[in-house]
């Protein structure tokens, strides 16, 4: 695996910083989650870009805090207007890299239409029950502000149980032990929404309790 390091060097001083303005389940930790996850994927595949890979992973959020609803659309439109990766991609590149940003997300209504779509999407799934109970709440506290944390916490249950229970929306298109594990252990937690709200709870004051969250 070899990144140009121009390119890595461009991000990292310029891209990287505007994660600084998501909530902290999809800042600059989560986008270099996603960067490794997306790079052990892309092991399996022969003639992979590695660059396009780095590329779609490290512009896939950056424009959640501009319209969370929609951040997959506002994402790639960022990346395709980024005049300065003209340097390092070609036309038809940068295309593919926008579609990959647009189609990462969990509940879209279609397959990513490249294989870099389908990297960044399952590198961008969870794959601890303690990253999905980090991530919900900090996603409900930052986006629905009005809410108490006994709302926040039953939200976080109501929106896991549809993304990753039985038959949950959330795709994942590459064989992975340790999402299968997790899989396992969240839908367990889930099976039973107190124990679900008493363990969310404990963690999330855990966090604070250490300047965490």
């Amino acid at each position: 695996m070899k990144i140009d390091e121009n390119l890595k060097k461009y991000i990292e001083e310029n891209i990287f910083p505007e994660y600084s303005k998501n909530d902290s389940g999809h800042n600059l930790e989560h986008i270099q989650y996603v960067i490794d996850r997306s790079f052990k994927f892309a092991d399996t595949v022969p003639n992979i870009n590695y660059n396009i890979v780095y590329t779609v992973a490290a512009y896939h959020d950056i424009g959640h805090h501009i319209y969370y609803k929609r951040h997959e659309i506002v994402s790639g439109e960022i990346m395709s207007k980024d005049e300065n990766l003209k340097k390092f991609f070609s036309a038809e590149e940068l295309k593919i890299i926008k579609e990959a940003i647009e189609d990462h997300r969990a509940s879209a209504d279609h397959e990513p239409r490249s294989i870099y779509g389908k990297i960044v999407s399952t590198a961008d799934r969870n794959n601890s029950v303690e990253s999905c109970l980090k991530r919900s709440y900090a996603y409900g506290q930052k986006h629905y502000p009005e809410l108490s944390d006994d709302a926040l916490f039953d939200r976080s249950y109501e929106h896991l149980k549809i993304k990753f229970g039985e038959n949950g929306y959330a795709k994942f298109f590459f064989k992975d032990d340790v999402y299968e594990n997790f899989l396992k252990d969240i839908r367990s937690l889930l099976s039973n929404k107190d124990t679900f709200i008493k363990t969310q709870r404990d963690y999330i004051n855990k966090l604070k309790a250490n300047g965490e969250l």
